[in-house]
Formats: structure tokens, C-alpha cells, sequence
């Protein structure tokens, strides 16, 4: 069974919490997909994981180019399909986790200051607690995450 977190973003932004996310997955071996909410936001995300530190980067591509995707180990995409067999899939800036595909863990981070996301991560909550292994995790006021549910 898939296990899907819920990261609910109060203290960091997505942008401070998804790279060190990606890089943990990494470490242990793991391939992943970012699904991006709207096109728009590729190439922001795509800049990020490039310069999210000083020291390093995440090796990465966007999703379109069929033969190089599959030996990636990250991609950006804004639709469903998994182009380098990925372990992980990150839902990022409102993508809708359906809890379909062949993961390991699904990671759905939302913004805990937009009305908005939560809204939406409720919804995805509710739609996939019966059939999947859903945890719910918050950070607290000094960045440390705890399970809540």
C-alpha cells in the first residue's frame, strides 16, 4: 500500500521545505516526481532545486524529452505520468494527489496561510484516508515536524 503524508506548511514555505524533502529521497536511493499545479510554476521550482544552496543542487530535469527523462533522478511536471519510474511523488502549488501509480510514498505538501489549500487538502484528506496509509504532520514553531494524525 502507498503511504501519503500531508505536510501542512505553516513555519517554512514550500520552498525551504521541498528541496531537503527531495534530498532525503534521494539519499536513500530513490527516484522522484515533482507534480507541479500549473505550468507556469515549473520553471520556478525548476530554479530553485538548481540554487537552493550555496553548496549544492538537485540533478533534475522537466518532464518532455521521453529517452532522457527515464534516467533522471527528478522530475518536474504539471501531469500524471511517472517518466523515470519514481519511488516518490510530491504534489506541489495545489496538484491534487489521486493516489493512483506505482510509489512507495506520496507527499502532499499545502499551504497552512491559504484558505484556499486547505480547503483542498481536506478534500484529498477525506478522498484518500479509506484506501491508502494517510499521516498528517505539522511543523512546529522550531521547523521540527510531528505526526498529528
Amino acid at each position: 500500500m502507498t503511504e501519503i503524508l500531508f505536510y501542512h506548511l505553516e513555519q517554512r514555505p514550500m520552498e525551504k521545505v521541498l528541496p531537503v524533502l527531495v534530498e532525503k529521497s534521494l539519499e536513500r536511493g530513490w527516484k522522484a516526481v515533482i507534480e507541479v499545479g500549473t505550468e507556469e510554476r515549473i520553471e520556478d521550482i525548476d530554479a530553485l532545486l538548481w540554487t537552493y544552496t550555496d553548496e549544492s543542487f538537485l540533478p533534475h530535469a522537466i518532464a518532455g524529452n521521453t529517452d532522457a527523462d527515464a534516467r533522471q533522478p527528478v522530475i518536474l511536471t504539471n501531469g500524471r505520468a511517472n517518466p523515470n519510474q519514481a519511488n516518490i511523488r510530491f504534489y506541489v502549488d495545489r496538484a491534487v494527489p489521486d493516489g493512483e501509480g506505482d510509489y512507495e510514498r506520496l507527499v502532499y505538501l499545502f499551504n497552512g496561510h491559504d484558505p484556499e489549500a486547505i480547503a483542498d487538502a481536506r478534500g484529498a484528506w477525506k478522498a484518500l484516508r479509506d484506501a491508502h496509509a494517510v499521516t498528517y504532520w505539522q511543523q512546529d514553531e522550531n521547523g521540527r515536524w510531528s505526526k498529528k494524525a
